[in-house]
């Protein structure tokens, strides 16, 4: 019960709606919404299908509203936000208690003496999802009258009714709802006895005008929609007895609502299962092994129909290169899920191009976009911990052409002029217009920071890739002077980012305007990556035989790599990760908020990533070899995860205290590396 509130939460509207849950399906579909139960995303609602897994991403149910009848009182249990900004009903009031089932959320309301349960699940692998109503305690039956509020619009959009007509059909079980011809279905079912327990009644064409999205709104978007009222249920639930609503594309879903509970639970007990396998871990991890499992989905390929990918983030991202190598270790491999790892490694091989990664896949289908210069540098990294892990050779075997054709590809020249200088041994990377790192926000034709030239950790993350080959190369049989040639170049050339004015890294060499002095996080993979080392501490996280591979040479001096962790310690390090720039500089931005161009030209100036705790408590670890001291960073994130989404952890925070959540409410890398950080810590010990 580490996800729990009482009523101090949950009577509280602001803290309430400031708190988000997640369901998903491991297709790419979800539900989502907040422990008020009230809308304040357009990304909220029951059902978002994913009709072209992983995406196509469909709202179809947007939401209940359900009204109990108890000794013949009526109890209003949601609650709404209009366009006026009057709050009607409160039904937020009733809920005595929510609390996370593993991930499952659950309502008790308390009505009178009735306690009325409500949980939410999505069955695995298709776009279903069950809200069960069950009633713990009572005197005598409730009658529940539950309004189904449906959309058919893209998770992105928003919907103004007009003249909107969708075609209703009535079931033995309940409804079907076409929003237009070709349109999915959308299947509105109970598992009740119709004679006994329930009836439906279908009101005609009947619009629900100007719900108010409050988090749209901060966002500086269209925050105003209108929902179709397409049937309300009336059910009688007897004392100690359960009904369950379904919500499908699929004509024929299991109705038997405890059946579909008991396969969930099932499911969720045996990724903790298995998890604990790999390790004895505090509640607030354990809760973390379960988030990480939403972020995996499925990218069935004709050539890999059972391929796999990683979300970047819910509620709005899709399957990202870059996020998807960066967050593949700690979600997968660390978590003991070898097979799924192997399957996301060879879906993403099909899709290099001149050696490059996909940097993003449309929503709307269509072409890649490669428009990344780390993503494939980090495909390496999750390629090394996975066979470190596996010692599987049959899949390096398969992947060795492909990655020796992507740093063929990095030594001659790819896309937006990404190279290897052959002078220094280092990357070099843009063009004008162009976002290539992690740093990519970009509004309109303006790059907010372009970082043209050789941003450091490109360089840090090829020669890790490049001793990984030469690891690699002798695993397999294979030539590897060729590699272990480049990898002594690029460490003599390394040190040319040493700034000895300011005792960190320069962020990026050879600009346009030079080099860039700028306090950024980046410089925190010259050290915490594992192949860039020689620390006992990040040798330990090897096999033996890769320890014995490996040449180890040392891209900065121990001074230099203290100066690196000292320095992200002292000016960017926050609770909950670093920041993106120093509050030092000139540009800094301590506040994420407001329309597009204040948040993009904040999303890197400043702001907090979660993600960069990982990076920096291993790069803690290896520089000041204390295990108890570089846990202790990770420590506040166990309070994160009961604020935001709850139960995981954010994407950004502000880069001012309190350091408030922004962005998506569940991040892939972020829940990632925390985990592995935490793994690598306690792999090592005290």
């Amino acid at each position: 019960m580490v996800m729990a509130f009482g009523r101090e939460i949950c009577c509280n509207l602001d803290s309430a709606e400031s708190r988000e849950w997640l369901v998903t399906n491991g297709i790419g579909g979800y539900a989502s919404g907040t422990i008020a139960n009230l809308l304040t995303r357009r990304y909220h609602g029951l059902l978002v299908a994913a009709l072209k897994p992983p995406l196509g991403r469909t709202l179809m149910l947007a939401k209940l509203d359900e009204t109990a009848v108890y000794n013949d009182r009526p109890y209003p249990l949601y609650t709404n936000r209009w366009a006026d900004g009057t709050i009607g009903p409160h039904g937020y009031k009733y809920v005595e208690s929510f609390h996370l089932e593993g991930t499952t959320p659950v309502w008790r309301f308390a009505l009178a003496d009735a306690i009325l349960e409500k949980r939410i699940w999505m069955q695995q692998s298709a776009n279903t999802t069950y809200i069960q109503y069950r009633l713990h305690r009572a005197s005598k039956p409730i009658a529940l009258a539950v309004k189904a509020l449906i959309n058919y619009r893209d998770y992105h959009h928003t919907t103004s009714a007009g003249d909107w007509q969708m075609s209703l059909e009535t079931l033995e079980s309940g409804v079907c709802v076409t929003a237009f011809p070709k349109s999915a279905p959308l299947y509105l079912l109970t598992d009740a006895e119709p004679e006994a327990q329930f009836r439906v009644s279908t009101p005609l064409y009947n619009w629900y005008y100007g719900f108010d999205l409050a988090a749209e709104k901060r966002r500086g978007l269209d925050c105003c929609e209108d929902h179709l009222h397409a049937a309300t249920f009336h059910m009688t639930i007897a004392p100690g007895s359960s009904l369950t609503l379904i919500a499908s594309t699929e004509k024929n879903p299991e109705l038997n609502g405890g059946k579909a509970l008991e396969v969930r639970h099932t499911y969720d007990q045996q990724l903790l299962h298995n998890w604990s396998k790999v390790s004895e871990s505090p509640d607030w991890i354990n809760t973390l092994v379960l988030a990480a499992d939403q972020f995996i989905v499925s990218r069935p390929l004709a050539e890999e129909p059972e391929g796999k990918t990683i979300i970047a983030g819910y509620p709005w991202f899709s399957d990202y290169g870059r996020d998807t190598t960066i967050a593949l270790p700690g979600l997968t491999i660390c978590t003991g899920r070898w097979e799924i790892a192997r399957s996301i490694l060879r879906t993403f091989a099909r899709y290099v191009d001149r050696g490059m990664l996909p940097n993003r896949f449309p929503d709307a289908g269509g072409a890649p976009e490669y428009n990344t210069a780390d993503a494939t540098l980090w495909y390496f990294e999750a390629i090394r911990a996975y066979i470190d892990a596996t010692g599987d050779e049959e899949l390096l075997s398969e992947l060795w052409p492909t990655l020796c054709e992507i740093v063929d590809w990095h030594v001659q020249g790819t896309r937006y002029n990404i190279r290897l200088d052959p002078d220094d041994g280092l990357i070099y990377a843009g063009e004008k217009g162009v976002q290539l790192t992690w740093m990519d926000a970009k509004i309109g034709d303006w790059v907010v920071t372009p970082r043209i030239g050789k941003p450091i950790e490109l360089s840090a993350l090829w020669y890790n890739a490049i001793q990984a080959m030469a690891s690699f190369a002798r695993k397999l049989g294979k030539p590897h002077n060729e590699y272990e040639q480049l990898g002594d170049r690029t460490a003599a050339g390394f040190p040319r980012f040493w700034n000895a004015s300011t005792g960190y890294c320069y962020d990026v060499l050879d600009g346009p305007d030079g080099h860039d002095s700028s306090l950024r996080p980046n410089q925190i993979f010259a050290v915490s990556l594992p192949l860039n080392s020689i620390s006992p501490h990040s040798a330990n996280s090897l096999s033996a035989g890769m320890r014995q591979e490996t040449r180890y040479t040392l891209l900065l001096t121990p001074i230099q790599r203290r100066g690196v962790v000292d320095g992200c310690a002292q000016q960017l390090l926050t609770s909950v990760g670093l920041r993106s720039l120093s509050p030092q500089h000139p540009q800094y931005r301590g506040a994420y908020g407001g329309d597009q161009l204040q948040r993009d030209s904040a999303y890197h100036q400043g702001t907090a990533w979660g993600w960069l705790i990982g990076p920096f408590v291993l790069a803690h670890l290896h520089v000041y070899k204390d295990p108890a001291q570089a846990r202790e960073f990770l420590e506040p994130m166990a309070h994160h995860i009961r604020a935001g989404g709850v139960g995981s952890l954010s994407e950004i925070f502000e880069g001012d205290a309190p350091h408030s959540p922004r962005g998506c409410t569940a991040q892939a890398w972020t829940v990632a590396e925390v985990l592995r950080a935490w793994l690598a810590i306690n792999t090592v010990g005290v």
